[in-house]
């Protein structure tokens, strides 16, 4: 007996036994009796309420599926699990790789030459640019977001074009934000924080509801962080601002969110370069930084959404939602080549400047209905992306490189750095160097059979990738730089639940979606490498017992892979036949 059983058993016992000793003593004397649900029994799945938490408050089994809305994890014949606010709080996270330590499918790997955020999911690789944002792609800061404005960090496993569309690097998994709103009861938080050697931080998390009915709600985050990491002459710098905004009305539902990020990376330490030495080198010491003072990265991005829901009858409701995001990157970035086992390095100098601006939305219908003994759960939507992206470079010669050792780093002064004729653009005012467009309808259907013990899940998407390459010093397009890619993803799944703790699932699933983006270490840094198609077959069992929980899944992943750092080694159209592929088969 599940914890919602015994609850409604419990109540009703109650219910009786008042009402029985009530009629006993006074047959005329009438009680009221106030019943008061719970988060969980007003959850309605779909839509854009949140999963209700568990481990005091904590965890939730759940999370967005992308268009699909917020679903119970026992419910769908997916992986999925969110982590909250509370965790954020209690762990004392600073960023989304802090949170996403606590699950064991998903490891934190820092970006190929910047301070990026990356994870792998199921072993493959998720940049954390690809990460949602209330379901919307293109909408987040790059390269790493902080936690501190965020409600939930949901954790989906698996591809997932059918639910989100396309991602370049989603074929694992992907990680949805969820905004920060007004709770229920008025709140106003001040922190201070100290870690490591120097970093001091301050934070103010306030909001409350207004109206007659407090249909009206407002939150606001502010974050200012600064000081050195544990790592010598690592000086980091965060400050955000986010605000949360919405109505609650009977039929409609509508939120803006508002965020403003800037972060800065003075010497922090990125990758080293080992293509000239044959042998796996000794990594320098933790507190150790083989970087150099001079490096340094500057990250500014403003960003926002708005979402509503309006519920025609008591059985389908219409959802929309919009949003957007500019980004400033400009950094001067020094990774060290390593020569021989002593730790002898050259140290090379990159400027660049990378200017992107992306928009997102999505618009859709979903309903609920019966046939007979079968129940049925439909949603038909249609989502798209634009993302325009301008870069251009600077770099030293091979030859004015100076000597530096990543275990004995005493520092070297900057190589004078040049854009070799205009190959790296037009540093000052880079033209734009690359658009993608993707675009895909969405039609699924969950049936239900048994009181909804055994769920079949079907749907497909028909998605388009455009994506369109340009030359930094002309603007013209490059033919070579432009792939075009559309094709039906089917994606099917089952569900049985023999008892209500335990939930036996399986799946099939496929996504269409950009391939990796070069590198700034590439010669080709800022390109796609094409189109990839994926799929995924999936068999497990989830179980919830309240305070104890978890999933096992064997997993088969096959897409197309290529080396976005070597040139002649980039795919270039992901939908020929010809295409090279990995398969992966894991058990999580």
């Amino acid at each position: 007996m599940n914890n919602t059983t015994m609850h409604k058993t419990l109540l009703a016992l109650a219910i009786g036994a008042a009402t029985h000793s009530a009629l006993a003593a006074d047959t005329k004397k009438e009680d009221t009796i106030v019943v008061q649900s719970s988060a969980a029994s007003d959850f309605k799945p779909g839509g854009d309420q949140l999963v209700p938490a568990f481990l005091e408050g904590q965890v939730a089994n759940g999370g967005r599926m992308g268009m699909l809305g917020q679903q119970n994890a026992m419910d769908v014949p997916f992986n999925i699990i969110s982590y909250t606010s509370k965790l954020v709080e209690d762990q004392q996270a600073k960023t989304i790789a802090d949170v996403v330590a606590n699950d064991a499918g998903v490891q934190f790997v820092q970006g190929y030459g910047n301070s990026a955020e990356s994870f792998r999911i199921r072993g493959l690789k998720f940049d954390g640019d690809d990460m949602t944002f209330g379901g919307l792609s293109g909408v987040l800061p790059r390269q790493v977001v902080d936690a501190q404005m965020v409600d939930r960090i949901e954790i989906f496993k698996g591809a997932n074009s059918l639910m989100n569309g396309a991602a370049s690097s989603g074929v694992g998994g992907m990680i949805n934000l969820e905004p920060k709103h007004a709770g229920d009861t008025p709140q106003a938080k001040v922190g201070v924080d100290y870690t490591s050697d120097s970093q001091v931080g301050t934070t103010l998390d306030a909001g409350r509801r207004f109206g007659d009915n407090d249909q009206f709600g407002a939150r606001v985050n502010l974050v200012h962080r600064e000081g050195e990491t544990p790592v010598a002459n690592d000086r980091r710098r965060t400050t955000l601002l986010s605000t949360g905004l919405d109505y609650k009305g009977d039929q409609f539902r509508t939120s803006l969110d508002l965020g403003y990020q800037k972060k800065t990376f003075h010497g922090s330490p990125t990758s080293v370069n080992i293509s000239a030495v044959d042998f796996v080198p000794e990594p320098p010491k933790n507190d150790r930084n083989f970087s150099q003072k001079w490096a340094y990265s500057n990250i500014e991005n403003e960003f926002g959404m708005w979402r509503s829901e309006y519920d025609i009858t008591d059985s389908w409701t219409a959802y929309t939602g919009l949003g957007a995001q500019h980004a400033h990157e400009e950094g001067l970035y020094s990774a060290p080549k390593l020569l021989d086992k002593s730790g002898t390095a050259t140290a090379s100098r990159l400027d660049t400047n990378r200017i992107s601006d992306s928009v997102s939305g999505m618009a859709g219908i979903r309903g609920n209905f019966d046939t007979g003994f079968v129940s049925h759960k439909v949603n038909v939507g249609y989502s798209a992306m634009t993302k325009n992206e301008k870069i251009a470079w600077k770099m030293s010669a091979a030859a004015d490189n100076p000597y530096t050792n990543i275990y004995h780093n005493t520092g070297v002064d900057a190589p004078d750095s040049t854009n070799f004729n205009g190959s790296g653009g037009k540093y000052s005012d880079p033209l734009t160097s690359g658009r993608t467009r993707t675009q895909g309808w969405l039609l699924s259907d969950t049936l239900g059979v048994l009181d909804d013990k055994l769920l079949f899940t079907a749907g497909a998407r028909h998605q388009k990738v455009v994506i369109r390459g340009y030359n930094k010093i002309t603007g013209a397009e490059n033919a070579a730089d432009s792939f075009d890619g559309s094709r039906w993803m089917p994606t099917y799944g089952v569900v049985y639940k023999p008892w209500d703790e335990i939930s036996l699932y399986a799946n099939h699933t496929e996504a269409l979606q950009p391939g990796e983006t070069a590198p700034n270490t590439a010669v080709n840094y800022g390109q796609s490498t094409g189109i990839v198609h994926s799929k995924q077959n999936e068999v497990g069992v989830k179980a919830d017992f309240g305070r104890v929980g978890g999933s096992l899944a064997l997993v088969r992943n096959q897409n197309a892979v290529g080396d976005p750092r070597q040139r002649n080694q980039t795919l270039r159209a992901g939908c020929r036949a010809a295409q090279p592929r990995r398969r992966a088969e894991r058990l999580r």
